[in-house]
């Protein structure tokens, strides 16, 4: 099944308090830059190195947000954090957002808003808002972790854990998802990066077992 959402320039929209959803469910995925699905020595090893960058994105399938229908619409976010993800951060992260272009104005910042309250801490500290044409592909595989999301510079391309992805036989999803509400099953993120100019840096990793591919509802 093929969803396409188109996403359009719009400035940086500020947000406060908490959203109402109502009956509000749909797509997830995200992809970091260290392993979720691994062993525990191999975290460790990791921890405050690597896995300070990360992708989330959420395209609703129904519901509303603040009284504003976003059936079919989507919203991306773009993290850079100041420690590994998953971990308690000493510092302030930073989000770079994309919004939906075929929403209205109301719509646009009922999707800021959700991103910003479903990412928590990560998403709290919006420092641009950008325009992508944004095309997410999800397929049927072994254990439904097969998806595609292009969001103009960041890019998620999943595929599912396999025998061979193990490397000491004690891997387990040592991180949960970053967002709330969140239902996934860890994915090797075959590829997955950001080349954009928000940030300091940019990354382009491939077949690192740092993926989440699932769904999630915000009640």
């Amino acid at each position: 099944m093929k969803c396409w959402l188109a996403f359009a320039a719009l400035a940086v929209i500020a947000v406060t308090g908490a959203g109402h959803a109502e009956g509000l469910s749909g797509q997830y995925i995200e992809a970091r830059t260290c392993d979720i699905w691994t062993g525990q020595c191999f975290a460790n090893a990791e921890i405050n190195l690597i896995g300070k960058n990360a992708v989330m994105g959420w395209k609703i399938d129904k519901g509303q947000f603040d009284g504003v229908q976003l059936d079919g619409l989507g919203v991306v976010a773009v993290i850079a954090s100041s420690d590994t993800l998953g971990l308690q951060q000493t510092g302030p992260s930073k989000a770079l957002l994309i919004v939906d272009a075929k929403a209205t104005k109301s719509q646009k910042a009922a999707l800021v808003k959700l991103a910003k309250e479903q990412g928590g801490e990560l998403t709290k500290n919006v420092i641009g808002v950008e325009s992508a044409k944004i095309e997410l592909t999800t397929c049927e595989c072994e254990n439904k972790a097969c998806a595609k999301l292009e969001a103009g510079a960041a890019h998620i391309e999943t595929r599912c854990l396999k025998s061979h992805d193990k490397v000491c036989g004690h891997e387990d999803a040592i991180y949960p998802p970053l967002s709330k509400g969140v239902t996934a099953r860890a994915a090797v993120a075959a590829e997955h990066g950001f080349k954009g100019d928000a940030f300091k840096t940019t990354w382009k990793e491939i077949d690192r077992r740092g993926a989440y591919v699932g769904t999630f509802e915000v009640k």
